[in-house]
């Protein structure tokens, strides 16, 4: 393993992000704070609880794993999009490093930056609602466990893409509405028996409602299929960029 070439691409990565550093923290709080009044004040003036917890807490683990996802998709996306379009991935691919190596650069960089962003929200959040943690070891390693899983769909995803449009389609039109179809800020139980059977087919769901469990120890589905669930997309992710290196598949296209 040339850790030597991890280090250098996962310092790269992270000084692009120390560059805009103070974008990077304001943003998630300015959003954070605008969930909570559009959420947590609208919405949760008309509703008090949600199955013994108050709604304003209620929405935090959906906040964070949306804020999370969609920003380990954004970052690895650019981070490996970027040398392609500029052509400097011929210089990575042509180095002695193997795909793997290359990998843990640009995915530890990215779910780095999306851990980082997830804390940010947990903090603001306390600032407007009593928060407390039932499982806070495994509330990181759901928070671990996304932030590496999406950025391994955002590594796969700036491969694939051939512009900067298409770099947020996926993010935009598919894992956005799934977050927010996927319990993030209600309980699967408050829907009607057709759409709750509808709604398990949502990965996400599964997602959130582990995240949640390790907040409150409420869940909409077992803990051990949400460990499933992220296990085996991780899984599925490894695979297919395995795929992509050995074929080539858009990079040496």
């Amino acid at each position: 393993m040339n850790w030597q070439a991890i280090r250098a691409i996962y310092v790269f990565e992270m000084a692009r992000f120390f560059r805009t550093l103070l974008q990077s923290f304001v943003s998630p709080v300015i959003s954070t704070s605008l969930y909570f009044v559009v959420f947590g004040a609208a919405i949760g003036s008309r509703i008090d609880q949600v199955e013994g917890v108050s709604y304003g807490a209620f929405i935090v683990p959906g906040l964070i794993m949306l804020s999370v996802m969609t920003q380990a998709i954004s970052n690895a996306s650019f981070g490996i999009y970027f040398p392609k379009f500029i052509g400097t991935i011929y210089e990575l691919l042509s180095a002695p490093v193997n795909f793997l190596e290359i990998v843990l650069g640009y995915v530890g960089a990215a779910a780095t930056k999306a851990l980082f962003i997830g804390i940010v929200i947990l903090g603001t959040s306390a600032l407007f609602v009593d928060l407390t943690i039932q499982h806070p070891i495994a509330m990181l390693v759901f928070l671990v466990l996304t932030c590496l899983s999406f950025a391994l769909f955002g590594f796969i995803i700036g491969i694939w893409a051939g512009n900067f449009e298409q770099l947020q389609l996926i993010p935009l039109l598919i894992v956005t509405p799934l977050v927010f179809l996927g319990g993030s800020f209600y309980s699967i139980s408050m829907l009607p028996p057709v759409w709750q059977t509808i709604s398990f087919f949502n990965p996400v769901v599964y997602l959130v409602s582990g995240f949640r469990w390790s907040f409150f120890g409420l869940a909409d589905v077992p803990i051990g299929l949400s460990l499933l669930a992220i296990g085996g997309f991780t899984m599925l992710c490894l695979a297919i960029i395995w795929w992509i290196f050995k074929t080539g598949w858009r990079i040496r296209q």
